[in-house]
């Protein structure tokens, strides 16, 4: 069954469904790139691994915490006046995550250097929440635009400031981000909303090759239709972040529509 939204489903993004997402998406580019690239390109996933401390239970989007009963009384001391528990008292505490997350790489397809020719990335909120995800993710990023490496970065998640760039930057929802090393500092934003399909991509390459469209919508919902997600999301509750305002009407209107409310 496919997805009701026309391009980006925001019913993905909950914290149980994303790191899924992320990597099978990734996968499903790599799978559609490698044979339109080859032989002068070969495709690459790499993964990217750090250890995380936690800022809130939902920093990266996995429920990872520590529960500790105290195997004496805890007290806690009030204000005004002192007040004493002489039962065990369950508390949580933050701990360090390891996060593991994929990307892709074009690379030269000589046989010799396989030098990177354009770097791609999905974020994820751990990118983009405050913390030790987006410093690294922040630090790579800066590589890139400083080397000769063309980026693209794909913004599908609605948690997090949006990475930082300049300019008449339009608020919406998601953004993929074409960076042309050749243009620097100027870079092709394609912004858009849960109401519209996810735009056509282009994939830069070098100066002499044509670049490649990438068709992300309709990989997405592919993708979403062989995982079956329609069999695991309650489209009757809100989606995770909850939409706001008129895109939250839209999006019970449509799922009403789609009998799916």
């Amino acid at each position: 069954m496919p997805t009701p939204f026309p391009g980006m489903d925001p019913y993905l993004e909950h914290r149980d469904l994303w790191q899924a997402v992320h990597s099978r998406l990734i996968v499903a580019l790599a799978d559609y790139l490698a044979p339109r690239l080859r032989p002068r390109y070969y495709v690459d996933v790499e993964l990217r691994t750090y250890r995380a401390g936690m800022t809130g239970l939902t920093f990266i989007g996995r429920p990872d915490v520590t529960v500790v009963a105290s195997p004496r009384p805890v007290y806690h001391t009030a204000t005004v006046a002192p007040k004493v528990f002489t039962g065990v008292v369950t508390v949580e505490l933050p701990v360090p995550d390891i996060v593991r997350e994929t990307y892709l790489e074009v690379r030269v397809g000589d046989g010799d250097s396989g030098r990177v020719i354009t770097s791609l990335e999905i974020l994820s909120p751990a990118n983009k929440l405050p913390g030790e995800g987006r410093t690294q993710y922040e630090r790579k990023r800066e590589r890139v635009l400083d080397s000769r490496t063309h980026l693209v970065e794909i913004d599908l998640v609605r948690v997090g400031p949006p990475m930082l760039m300049f300019g008449a930057v339009p608020a919406t929802a998601y953004r993929i981000l074409v960076s042309r090393e050749a243009e620097r500092p100027q870079a092709d934003l394609l912004p858009f909303s849960v109401r519209q399909p996810i735009p056509d991509f282009a994939l830069p390459l070098r100066e002499r090759d044509e670049e490649l469209t990438v068709p992300l919508n309709a990989l997405l919902h592919e993708l979403y239709d062989r995982a079956g997600y329609d069999l695991r999301i309650n489209y009757r509750a809100d989606a995770a972040p909850p939409l706001e305002g008129d895109d939250a009407a839209w999006a019970d209107a449509l799922l009403r529509e789609k009998g799916l409310r």
